[in-house]
């Protein structure tokens, strides 16, 4: 599946570090992964559960939070609800760029700040969490002995899953004075929780608290077998799909992944091809320029480059237009071979469109700023002569899309008329 590097602002300023994780198709929805506590985006749980997802047909961001992994910014200065005001940008980056954060998915400590997260952020649909513990609280256990010097110091050097983190006595208060019981039963959102039954960091008891607190509707599954880590791919794939095939009931999905192309419409499809000449064109809905195209009985999507923002999940405008211009002409060239009767086996257009400035064009009418340039390379295979392949060059500007660049051309923009 595809991914991708970015960043965005924390909740403290820094520059938070995130992977884009995308199924080849449009998503059905997009996610927001929330990872333990020490851990980062790269941690098995994330990229496994993430890329799983993404197979599933769901864009999923999963970043570091503030001070872990690659984002920026100083851990001990950070607490959960640092945490949760992280997540709630990455929501908000989410949004801007791509689409509505609809699913919310946490694990361990993660699962915690999604529980209190979902609150603030109005448009997503579905929580999910996995290994979480009931109170964010849970965590001091993981400090040992390093408490007694925390409350007696201020802070502590401690070592959790093997590196050194400074802790604060802030963290402590700050994880002892949550409410997460009433944030849980306040949730008014489809919850699933999911975790090991033998757990030995967050115990199976912690599932059944945040059960029992929350409203419905609300879905337990058993990761059978699973460690807390989820460090065995089978057991993120299981969760992940599971998350899947449950949040499917509750987002506004788009067509599912991996959709086949179009048939030819029969007479039990409610959509009918679409006439000679016309061409439809519809956001998508889950992305940041997305948009399905359909021309006859025929249907793709069209999209922009990662480079500009998009999710690169399909040709972009000038890409169509310059496989226009190529359809064309390796057409007319077949054409014009077969009335002669010429011994032409194939023909190959690669095109490159680019801008240039008008000064640099001999040719250009246009003496100012700048000029489009489309460079068409034609390679033509068969037992041709010399003047058959010089003509059938020439025959290429004769093709209809050729034509048409050069001609002057009519745009008329109407509003549609509305029911």
């Amino acid at each position: 599946m595809p991914t991708r590097k970015i960043e965005f602002a924390g909740s403290q300023q820094a520059l938070l570090a995130g992977r884009l994780d995308t199924p080849e198709q449009a998503p059905r929805a997009w996610a927001v992964f929330a990872h333990c506590f020490t851990c980062s985006k790269d941690s098995k749980a994330a990229a496994y559960v993430s890329r799983a997802l993404a197979r599933a047909g769901f864009g999923v961001l999963r970043f570091d939070f503030t001070g872990l992994g690659n984002s920026d910014g100083d851990f001990a200065n950070t607490h959960f609800s640092s945490n949760v005001d992280d997540l709630v940008a990455a929501a908000d980056w989410l949004r801007e760029h791509h689409g509505a954060p609809a699913l919310l998915i946490g694990h361990s400590l993660g699962g915690a700040a999604v529980l209190a997260a979902a609150g603030r952020i109005a448009d997503n649909k579905a929580v999910a969490t996995i290994g979480a513990p009931f109170d964010p609280a849970h965590v001091v256990k993981q400090l040992g002995q390093g408490v007694a010097q925390i409350q007696a110091e201020g802070s502590a050097t401690v070592q959790l899953a093997g590196r050194p983190f400074t802790v604060r006595q802030a963290f402590i208060d700050d994880l002892t004075s949550q409410r997460q019981g009433e944030r849980i039963r306040r949730l008014r959102r489809p919850l699933m929780v999911l975790h090991a039954p033998r757990d030995e960091t967050v115990g199976i008891d912690n599932a059944g608290q945040i059960f029992q607190a929350a409203m419905h509707p609300k879905s337990f599954v058993a990761l059978d077998g699973a460690d807390h880590l989820l460090s065995r791919p089978d057991d993120a794939q299981f969760a992940a799909d599971v998350i899947a095939a449950w949040a499917g009931r509750y987002l506004v999905a788009g067509p599912p992944a991996a959709e086949p192309p179009a048939a030819v419409p029969g007479p039990d499809q409610v959509e009918a091809a679409l006439p000679d000449g016309a061409v439809q064109v519809v956001e998508r809905g889950t992305g940041a320029f997305a948009v399905d195209v359909r021309a006859g009985r025929h249907r793709w999507v069209s999209d922009e480059p990662a480079s500009v923002g998009g999710d690169d999940l399909g040709p972009g405008p000038y890409d169509l237009l310059t496989a226009a211009l190529g359809a064309c002409t390796a057409m007319t060239l077949r054409m014009y071979a077969r009335h002669k009767q010429w011994p032409l086996d194939k023909v190959t257009v690669e095109l490159t469109h680019g801008k240039v400035h008008a000064k640099d064009c001999a040719e250009c009418e246009t003496r100012e700023g700048k000029v489009d340039r489309i460079e068409r390379v034609i390679t033509i295979n068969g037992d041709l002569d010399a003047e058959q392949r010089e003509r059938l060059l020439a025959i290429a500007d004769k093709c209809p899309v050729h034509r048409t660049l050069h001609s002057e051309v009519l745009v008329v923009t109407r509003a549609a008329d509305l029911a």
